[in-house]
């Protein structure tokens, strides 16, 4: 038996709610599998996100018991139809995933699935995950896929709620690997940012996703209300709260001591060798320790996880009537004039807006091989 649209609105409304309520991403994605299930009344469901090694660092699934899903065996690599919806980027709707020149097979526990309905997860241009649904409980058209383009249209909202979860997850445990407190807070700012952006366009979609539904118009453009009721809320709350955020270290310990500590942190916690070195600083005015700080962690981060670099030095030093902080790692390195690419994956616009926002300026030094170096310098000090 299909859902009613008003069903399939609700388990849109429960996946923004999931959101609100975990942090742990296994818990949000669970959530968005299962209503993605229940929204195109398929059997079966999964959510897949990418590693860095050609696998997937996570895969969930709704529709398999437990039992079947141990029997299968360990998680998919990419590869066929799977690989296809992370590197090509686009819905594949197929009424045979088995017919499909790049299937190439499923363990022998594996269920049979024949119609198919995949869509990539975008963060921006950055594909961070897929979704897949498979086997519509419908009567098919002769030689036809059961999932239609109206169902195409309804995932994509769920694809969108994805990404909001996936951003935030990553976001969330970066905070738990940098255990010291001010990182927390700039990630609270970091996360306001990207939640207020993607729960702003969920409004849109959601408000737009109304016109999908025409068998009871007036109850699922009330339930689509109510999601852009609660995004708003969302947005109003998180602004809230990072209004009143500043790091507690910083008004405690002064700068320098904030920064040495957070170096012995991660000298502590990376196989790379972390200096910190003060040369002749005092106390600056508190909005300028506060960017300094920020953009340090930013770029501390890009180093350490990004560069592979096995050497990364933290300078404060005095310079003229002014102050400069500079990160210099041996790492990999990259080409600054690739600034849309770059800029993005490694924080180097938000750098900038800091270091302009207190008067200072943001310089970078890289080329592939040859390490980075991130100076910003601000007037006091």
């Amino acid at each position: 038996m299909s859902h009613s649209p008003p069903s399939g609105l609700a388990a849109v409304s429960d996946a923004l709610l999931a959101m609100s309520r975990h942090l742990e991403v296994r818990d949000v994605l669970k959530t968005i599998v299962a209503s993605a299930r229940e929204l195109l009344d398929a059997e079966y469901a999964a959510l897949g996100v990418p590693d860095d090694h050609g696998g997937f660092a996570q895969f969930v699934v709704d529709g398999v018991s437990d039992e079947q899903w141990k029997a299968i065996g360990p998680l998919p690599r990419q590869h066929g139809i799977l690989a296809a919806m992370l590197h090509e980027a686009k819905p594949e709707r197929l009424a045979d995933v088995r017919k499909d020149p790049r299937f190439e097979g499923w363990p022998a526990a594996h269920p049979d699935m024949s119609d198919f309905l995949g869509l990539p997860i975008r963060d921006g241009d950055e594909i961070i995950g897929a979704l897949f649904l498979a086997n519509k409980r419908c009567p098919k058209p002769q030689g036809g896929c059961g999932f239609t383009a109206q169902d195409e249209e309804l995932l994509s909202i769920l694809a969108q709620h994805a990404a909001i979860a996936l951003t935030n997850a990553r976001l969330y445990e970066r905070s738990r690997e940098l255990t010291i407190a001010e990182e927390r807070s700039r990630l609270a700012h970091e996360l306001h940012d990207a939640v207020s952006q993607k729960l702003f366009s969920l409004r849109l979609t959601a408000q737009a996703a109304a016109a999908l539904v025409d068998r009871d118009p007036a109850r699922a453009k009330g339930e689509l209300q109510q999601v852009a009721v609660l995004a708003a809320e969302a947005v109003d709350e998180l602004r809230a709260a990072v209004v009143e955020l500043r790091p507690a270290a910083l008004d405690e310990d002064g700068l320098i001591a904030t920064l040495r500590t957070q170096v012995q942190v991660l000298d502590r916690a990376h196989t790379a060798r972390v200096t910190f070195e003060s040369l002749g600083v005092r106390a600056l005015p508190a909005a300028q320790e506060e960017a300094l700080l920020r953009v340090s962690q930013e770029a501390l981060h890009n180093a350490l996880r990004h560069s592979g670099a096995e050497q990364v030095d933290v300078t404060l030093a005095r310079r003229g009537s002014g102050t400069v902080l500079r990160i210099t790692d041996d790492g990999s390195g990259f080409e600054p004039t690739a600034t849309r690419q770059a800029g993005r994956h490694l924080g180097l616009v938000s750098m900038r807006d800091r270091a302009s926002g207190v008067g200072g300026r943001l310089t970078v030094e890289s080329a592939p091989g040859k390490g980075t170096t991130i100076e910003m310098e601000v007037p006091g000090g």
